[in-house]
């Protein structure tokens, strides 16, 4: 939904102008809206208390009402690695295939659900439908994911995450080999124009981003990378490298001519070569330096030693 704001607008506040456009909403669950990436001011995002200049296209993205509600969501026994809890926060692994939330498509079996039967408490900030939720990873994307258990401890690493002060990073397996040894990838992210589930880069009206690599170890063909992201846009790290013409490896929707060349020489590879292997923030009570970090799994081992002909 997009809003034009007028010259009787000219100077408001954009938490205030919203809050006229959307009677139904309240001024709490605009601002975790917006602190999630919901409003845009040209293609911006802004905090809400950024003044209008009257010129500006406002566009907010509603989330999928379709979610279940939280009472709904049943715990369900599945099988959950917990690498650090307390009463604040827990740090997970993801597996691969596993989805984060319930949506349209995923009633059952989601991260959530899991979850719901392992812990006692979790944050509700993030909507009905995303108990504990601060952040997420794509559905065939393992590795780690912080979990919030109060909705103070989830407004707090939410702003560590909107503030840059998050340190994320990722191993990745991509097709061709990087011509350097590291570098980055500065380019804005946005909805595709025409595709609109995807996203794509380089587009004019695009959010800022930026994604830095650095070769971890490489075969003929492919390269594996460390990647640090330094914003957290959707699909940052397969539409960064795919526009760059190096699409991680098993991705289907920013690499698929690649990716079926791939299984063809390769066998079936159903999942992206795509980890989030360390993270690193402040303990959101104690502000303590917190570390996390996950070994690549089993099955990205696996694959890498058949492509390099190593043991």
């Amino acid at each position: 939904m997009k809003f034009e704001p007028g010259p009787d607008d000219i100077g408001e506040r954009l938490d205030v102008f919203l809050s006229r456009r959307l009677p139904d909403w309240t001024r709490s669950q605009l601002k975790l809206l917006n602190s999630h990436g919901g409003v845009r001011v040209d293609g911006r995002h802004e905090k809400g208390g950024y003044r209008l200049r009257g010129s500006e296209d406002v566009e907010v993205e509603f989330p999928d009402r379709s979610e279940a509600d939280f009472e709904t969501i049943g715990p369900e026994l599945i099988a959950l690695d917990v690498l650090f809890e307390d009463d604040h926060f827990a740090v997970v692994e993801k597996p691969a295939g596993l989805v984060v939330h319930p949506g349209a498509g995923n009633r059952e079996g989601t991260l959530v659900h899991a979850l719901r039967a392992r812990f006692r408490n979790l944050s509700d900030a993030a909507g009905a439908g995303r108990p504990g939720i601060v952040h997420r990873l794509d559905r065939w994307t393992s590795g780690l994911i912080v979990v919030a258990k109060s909705n103070a401890a989830h407004a707090r690493i939410s702003r560590s995450f909107q503030n840059r002060n998050v340190r994320k990073t990722y191993v990745a397996g991509v097709h061709g080999r990087m011509a350097d040894e590291s570098g980055a990838i500065d380019l804005p992210i946005g909805r595709h124009p025409t595709k609109r589930t995807r996203m794509s880069a380089g587009r004019p009206g695009g959010r800022e981003a930026r994604s830095d690599y650095r070769v971890r170890d490489w075969v003929p063909g492919f390269s594996m990378l460390d990647v640090s992201i330094q914003t957290g846009r959707t699909h940052q790290i397969r539409v960064h490298l795919a526009a760059i013409g190096h699409p991680v490896l098993g991705d289907t929707v920013y690499g698929e001519k690649l990716h079926r060349t791939f299984e063809r020489r390769h066998g079936r590879f159903d999942r992206y070569f795509l980890h989030a292997a360390h993270l690193a923030f402040a303990h959101p009570e104690s502000r303590e330096p917190m570390e996390f970090a996950s070994e690549i799994p089993g099955e990205l081992v696996q694959l890498w030693s058949r492509l390099s002909g190593r043991k």
